[in-house]
């Protein structure tokens, strides 16, 4: 059964797709599917809405979400009444969302229903932490629309990247735009002490010093590099953008005289909001980008057809892929049973 016993090794999962129509449903049902088989117990949630029979932009046909006995599950009070299986409530939040609160409910005979699940990923969190608690082995995130932000570790352990033709019908942007993905997922973790100290820390951009001493450099917003007497490098050329990094500091950096020896790190790959050619351009010159906490990426899926009736060959675009990637890229539709 491929890669289910890399998810195995993990508590919560997140399947999360580089563009709308990139199968994740696909790919968690056939997690759920295989899940059951081997007899494992999971809670199943989203964030936002999945499970829809059709697609909201294209009005396409959508696979539904298929659950099977004693799984447990969390959706709004609207499509907990819309559900087309038997379950029974094990726990109700009294907050509310857009469609009502959100019912929690184990599955008494499997079948479909739409999940509409956490706001926030601070809920989710809570969420995913109470069913570590209940003893559930494995949570599972189904991310809604393109919603990387739930790769996070801070939010999951683990997560499975859903890729393919509604990325781009031809094969070589497809690997350009998965494999870019894919490298910031893979950068460098840095030592644990300093994952230690900077990880309290909520905004802006800060120095390390050669004794792994924290500073503040007391800056606003990154916005306001060039334009700021600020020296930046006064305490090193290490530092940490606690938020969001987008080209603009990547930019600034790469015209550095010191750019060699400057090490840029973020929180995880989800805080990084940049291209492929301004990433490219900063690494080409010598700076270097690491993370607090790397993403466990157990799986690549494809799929081959895209919404607009683009459709590749599936086993040509997986084998690009890995090889590519250097990773297994699979089309889970393709997987023997």
């Amino acid at each position: 059964m491929p890669f289910i016993k890399d998810i195995l090794r993990h508590r919560s999962l997140s399947i999360v797709g580089l563009e709308k129509n990139t199968g994740k449903t696909v790919c968690l049902n056939y997690i759920l599917g295989r899940l059951n088989q081997m007899g494992v117990e999971c809670a199943v949630t989203s964030i936002g809405v999945d499970g829809e029979q059709t697609d909201a932009v294209y009005g396409s046909a959508k696979p539904e979400i298929t659950l099977y006995e004693r799984m447990l599950f969390i959706t709004s009070e609207k499509h907990y009444r819309q559900r087309q299986l038997v379950s029974e409530i094990v726990a109700v939040d009294p907050r509310r969302t857009s469609l009502g609160r959100l019912i929690t409910a184990r599955v008494v005979c499997g079948g479909k229903v739409l999940l509409s699940g956490a706001a926030s990923t601070g809920m989710l969190r809570e969420q995913i932490e109470q069913f570590r608690c209940q003893g559930i082995p494995l949570s599972i995130v189904d991310g809604a629309l393109s919603r990387l932000s739930l790769a996070s570790p801070t939010v999951t352990e683990a997560m499975v990247l859903a890729t393919g033709a509604a990325v781009s019908p031809n094969i070589s942007q497809l690997i350009s735009k998965t494999r870019f993905v894919c490298r910031l997922i893979a950068l460098d973790e840095v030592e644990t002490s300093l994952q230690q100290k900077l990880n309290p820390i909520e905004q802006g951009l800060w120095a390390v010093d050669a004794d792994g001493g924290v500073h503040d450099l007391q800056l606003k917003s990154v916005f306001l590099l060039g334009s700021s007497d600020t020296d930046i490098f006064r305490h090193g050329t290490t530092l940490f953008a606690s938020g969001a990094v987008s080209d603009h500091l990547l930019k600034y950096l790469a015209t550095q005289k010191n750019i060699a020896d400057i090490c840029l790190i973020v929180r995880d790959f989800t805080k990084l909001f940049i291209t492929p050619e301004v990433y490219a351009n900063y690494v080409r010159r010598g700076g270097r980008l690491m993370v607090l906490q790397r993403s466990n990426l157990v799986a690549v899926c494809l799929n081959p057809t895209s919404p607009q009736g683009y459709n590749l060959h599936s086993k040509t675009a997986c084998d690009a892929l890995s090889d590519a990637l250097q990773l297994p890229v699979y089309d889970v539709r393709k997987i023997d049973n």
